[in-house]
Formats: structure tokens, C-alpha cells, sequence
């Protein structure tokens, strides 16, 4: 199995801002813009919160609640209106699926999405970035894949629930992909108990990539078994030992600024899956499941 982290949501080039915390620890990845897409943000709710007036507020106004979003990763049924038969899914494309696809990332791989966040308070009816707070990477959600779907000229029979997903706006385009997710989170063909996709609904210092106090936010600490071992592949666009130092029981990285899929082969690191599916437990304990409802487990 396969570890990939997946870089999605707002970012200061997409969107123009961090995404937003809210002050009861809410995380709510915000979609990046897409004029193809269908929904708009004003269509679009996130743990019970409307996104068009957090999206203009937080942006001062560049984005509208009517401009539309590319809500990918899609991994909630409740955050609009969903036809018969929906299922959490992701699309890439181009170079970044090309990384996957030499990668070999496949069905059975688990995908965990990270995102600059930032700490927002409300303000005379507005939302604010709250200014003594620093902007850091932040895990906040998964999905573990089931089967890959190659976007053609048409959308596949059977397959017809994702027509209103922003990837299926652009058939035709060569190495477009969907990932669907698995319904149930599983290890060695074994169901472990948990969902196959959904958010780490609340932030917590767990989630954090971001080392505290660092002076980027590409300055990441991690768990120790993350350091690259000899004969053994890292995290890809990691290679460079100069990007990584041990600090006790942990390892500082200095990530790369650009690129937006990481992968680990969980093979060569058993660490990983492991760590992943305890991160995965902890949000399930507290939060929610892919479809939307309380206290899956």
C-alpha cells in the first residue's frame, strides 16, 4: 500500500488566502476556483457553514459566493445535493497524475490531504484572519481508493452520480482521472473498522505538518520513520538528504514549495499505514464519516 500526501484547498496562489479554522476548531478546506465547474460556493456547505460568505469575506472580495468551485477532493455527501448512488472521489490530472501513474498508485493506495490553514475569527458580522496567527499546513482528510476511472469523451455507464463532479467537465482531456473511493477503509484486503474517505473534522496538533514556531510553512516535522533510508525510495520530490534532519524521535523536512502529490511506499516504510489509519481513527471517534452522518466507527 501506497501513502500519498495530497496537497488541496486554498493556498496563496489558488484562491489567494490560507483556509480558514474556525474558533471552535472547525477546518474547512475551501475549493479552489473553477469557472467550468457547477457549483457555485453559495451551493456549497462545509460542517454546517455556508461557504459564499466565508469565501468573500475571507478573500475581501476577489470571490464572490456566486463564483464556482472545483470541490475536489469531493468527500461528503451533506455539502450539496447529491444524485442516487454518490461516492467520495478525486480528480487529477496532467503532470500531477503522471506522478501518480509512475508512481503506481492504484486501488488499495490511501490518499491523505493536506492544506494551508489559518486561524479566522468573526469581526462586526465578518470573518477576519485572526492577525496574531500563522498560516501552517495542516492535514484534513482521506481517501483510500477503490477503483480509478479513466475520463474519455463520455462519462462510463454506470458511473453517472459524478456527472456534476468538476473533472467531468473536461472529458476529452488527456490523463484526466477520477479515484473513487473505497466504502470501508481496509488493510490486506481486511476491513479495519473504519470509513474509506472522509475529513479530520477539528483541528488538532496531530493534523499539523508545519513544525510550531517554523519560520516557513514548508518546514515540516514528522514522525523519525519519514527519514529517507538507504536503498530505500523517499517521499517523492524529497530525494535531496539536505531537505531532512533528525531531531530526536522526530525528522525536520524541508518540503518543496511546489507540486502537489507526495508518495511513500508503505512497503518500504511499515510505519506509515499504520500512522495513518491511527490519524484516521482519532477523527472518526470525534467527528463524522464520508456520508455525512455522526458517530461511524
Amino acid at each position: 500500500m501506497k501513502l500519498i500526501l495530497s496537497r488541496k484547498g486554498f493556498d496563496t496562489s489558488a484562491g489567494g488566502v490560507p483556509n480558514p479554522i474556525l474558533p471552535d476548531g472547525r477546518l474547512l478546506a475551501l475549493p479552489i476556483p473553477d469557472a467550468r465547474a457547477t457549483a457555485a460556493y453559495e451551493d456549497i456547505t462545509q460542517q454546517g457553514e455556508p461557504l459564499g460568505p466565508l469565501v468573500a469575506d475571507l478573500t475581501r472580495g476577489k470571490i464572490a459566493p456566486s463564483a464556482r468551485a472545483h470541490l475536489d477532493p469531493d468527500l461528503r455527501a451533506d455539502q450539496r445535493p447529491r444524485a442516487p448512488g454518490w461516492r467520495p472521489l478525486f480528480g487529477q490530472m496532467g503532470a500531477a497524475q503522471s506522478h501518480l501513474r509512475n508512481q503506481g498508485v492504484g486501488p488499495g493506495d490511501l490518499f491523505l490531504f493536506f492544506g494551508l490553514f489559518r486561524d479566522v475569527e468573526r469581526v462586526d458580522g465578518r470573518w477576519r484572519f485572526v492577525s496574531a496567527s500563522r498560516p501552517r499546513h495542516v492535514l484534513w482528510g482521506w481517501l483510500q481508493v477503490a477503483d480509478i476511472l479513466a475520463l474519455g469523451d463520455h462519462l462510463p455507464v454506470g458511473f453517472e452520480w459524478a456527472h456534476d463532479h468538476p473533472h467531468c467537465q473536461h472529458l476529452g482531456t488527456p490523463r484526466n482521472m477520477l479515484y473513487i473511493a473505497s466504502p470501508r477503509l481496509t488493510s490486506d484486503g481486511r476491513d479495519v473498522g473504519l470509513p474509506g474517505a472522509g475529513i479530520f473534522s477539528r483541528y488538532a496538533t496531530r493534523h499539523r505538518l508545519t513544525a510550531p514556531n517554523a519560520e516557513t510553512v514548508s518546514a515540516w516535522e514528522l514522525p523519525a520513520w519519514f527519514q529517507p533510508r538507504k536503498g530505500q525510495p523517499p517521499l517523492t520530490y524529497h530525494a535531496d538528504p539536505r531537505r531532512w534532519r533528525r531531531c530526536s524521535d522526530r525528522v525536520a523536512l524541508q518540503a518543496v514549495a511546489r507540486g502537489q502529490e507526495f508518495v511513500l511506499d508503505g512497503e518500504q516504510y511499515p510505519e506509515a499505514i499504520p500512522w495513518a489509519r491511527e490519524l484516521i481513527a482519532g477523527a472518526v471517534d470525534v467527528g463524522h464519516d464520508a456520508t455525512g452522518d455522526e458517530g461511524a466507527g
